[in-house]
Parts: structure tokens; C-alpha cells; sequence
């Protein structure tokens, strides 16, 4: 059977895996072996990463919204409560929306779920 060289294909699969990790510090971006564990452990990270971002758009969205109803005199959970009563069916995400580019629509929904 005839010896087969794998210089080239190591080196390839090396230069490509370089490539991915430039940018990070120290030997993470030099030696492969390094390289390697530091590209698998980000691959974790950036996954966990993503659930984590939309677990922090929602603590942010009912921040938001907690503090302008607080200003108009009810707590958030109370609100909440009431739209749900009321039947309006407008999310965390969208209420959030509302309020940062229309505060006067806010107040109009605020107003409304109170009458109710």
C-alpha cells in the first residue's frame, strides 16, 4: 500500500482554522492546539450568548415600561393585568416600541386600560 502524505491537508485545515480565530489574544490566535479549544469554548459562548440576549431584551422592554406606567401611578404588574383584562393583546416587545417613539399612543393605552 503507498504512503500517503497529509502535509497539505493538515496545513490547510490548520490555516483555515487560524483564519477563524485572528483577533483573539495571545496564543489563541497562533498555535493551533490553543486555537482550537478557544474556537470550540467561543462557539459555546456565542450560543449561550444568543439566549442570553433575548432574556436581556426582555428585562429591558418591562424596565422600560414599568418605569412610565410608575409615572402615571400604577405598578407594572398591575398594567399588565389590566391589558390582558382589557383584551389588548400588544407584547412586551411592541408596548416597548411605543413608548420610546410615540409616548403619546403610551398614554392613550394607559388611559384606555384604566377606563376598563
Amino acid at each position: 500500500m503507498a504512503r500517503i502524505k497529509r502535509g497539505v491537508v493538515s496545513r490547510r485545515k490548520h490555516n483555515k482554522l487560524l483564519s477563524r480565530v485572528k483577533g483573539y489574544r495571545g496564543t489563541k490566535s497562533k498555535l493551533v492546539k490553543d486555537a482550537k479549544e478557544a474556537f470550540l469554548h467561543a462557539d459555546a459562548y456565542s450560543y449561550q450568548g444568543r439566549k442570553n440576549k433575548k432574556r436581556d431584551m426582555r428585562r429591558l422592554w418591562i424596565l422600560r415600561i414599568g418605569e412610565a406606567v410608575k409615572k402615571e401611578g400604577i405598578s407594572y404588574s398591575v398594567f399588565i393585568n389590566k391589558l390582558k383584562k382589557a383584551k389588548i393583546e400588544l407584547d412586551r416587545k411592541i408596548l416597548s416600541e411605543i413608548l420610546i417613539n410615540d409616548p403619546e399612543t403610551f398614554k392613550k393605552i394607559i388611559k384606555n386600560v384604566n377606563e376598563k
